[in-house]
């Protein structure tokens, strides 16, 4: 409700939250330094994944259709995601010059990850556009930036450029200054170096692993979508899916051998060319590929 409030006509009478910032990262405006645009992509992303939340949540509450209703006819009214000059995603509301290209935030690929408004089977000129813009901001960054940049890798399905910025994640960092020039790496007790330290990079750099094995969405599970080259042979056990469904998986040359399945529903699993759909009954389901 505050969101419907919240939102207001453009000049093209497409329905933008405006005023909007894009996490401590700014912009050239007739030459001065600014951060307030009339909207920016991450909060129109934030805002556009609640409402197709909401209206999921009716549509399997049996509840609130009315709503519902309301929410899906604002969502076709929002601006869409835009595309720049570059090929990259823009950030803000029209194109401006970025003040630091290479800023540590990527907030506008929110839609990317951990949303799905982006993805690689629905919208493939949009998740271009999102791997052009990891591709301008460069690999390196403070340690929780890493962490979400390997999460944006694996949701392209590139596992090895996902790997190689886990490969960053873990590099040794001696200094606990405030220097965030230096860019993030992991400290001897584990800490991620942010720096001094946050634990957003721990965590990140755990769901960019478990991004990396396993994806899903509710509906389907994606196996091993973005392995990287050099593990050819491994397994894991307790990935948990949407829907409360936990995964194991095993693999060898980098090919899918085997996994289980315990939860309830329908589901579909996904890996490579390979199709399987399951109705599961909350005893677990063992699966050999061949």
């Amino acid at each position: 409700e505050f969101y419907l409030f919240y939102l207001v006509e453009d000049k093209n009478g497409a329905l933008i939250a405006a005023p909007s910032t894009s996490p401590e990262n700014t912009f050239t405006y007739r030459g001065k330094s600014c951060s307030v645009s009339q909207t920016s992509t991450m909060t129109m992303a934030i805002i556009k994944d609640l409402f197709i939340s909401c209206i999921r949540s009716a549509e399997i509450l049996d509840f609130d259709h009315d709503f519902a209703a309301l929410l899906k006819q604002k969502l076709e009214l929002m601006l869409p995601f835009q595309i720049g000059s570059k090929g990259q995603l823009l950030e803000w509301y029209e194109e401006h010059e970025e003040r630091e290209p290479h800023h540590r935030h990527v907030s506008h690929l929110y839609a990317l990850h951990p949303a799905r408004l982006i993805n690689t089977e629905d919208t493939p000129e949009l998740t271009e556009a999102c791997r052009k813009t990891l591709e301008l901001r460069g690999d390196d960054g403070t340690g929780w930036s890493l962490g979400w940049k390997i999460n944006f890798w694996a949701r392209l399905k590139d596992g090895d450029r996902a790997l190689t910025l886990l490969e960053k994640q873990l590099r040794f960092v001696r200094s606990c200054s405030f220097n965030y020039m230096g860019g993030g790496g992991t400290y001897a007790n584990l800490f991620d170096a942010h720096p001094p330290f946050q634990i957003d990079g721990n965590f990140g750099a755990v769901s960019g692993i478990n991004e990396m094995l396993m994806q899903s969405d509710g509906e389907n599970i994606w196996l091993l979508p973005a392995l990287p080259s050099k593990w050819q042979k491994g397994h894991i056990n307790g990935l948990l899916a949407k829907g409360g469904i936990l995964v194991d998986i095993k693999w060898k040359n980098g090919k899918l051998t085997a996994y289980s399945l315990k939860g309830k529903g329908r589901v579909k699993v996904v890996w490579g060319d390979y199709r399987a759909e399951h109705k599961l009954d909350g005893n677990k389901l063992d699966v050999d590929v061949k």
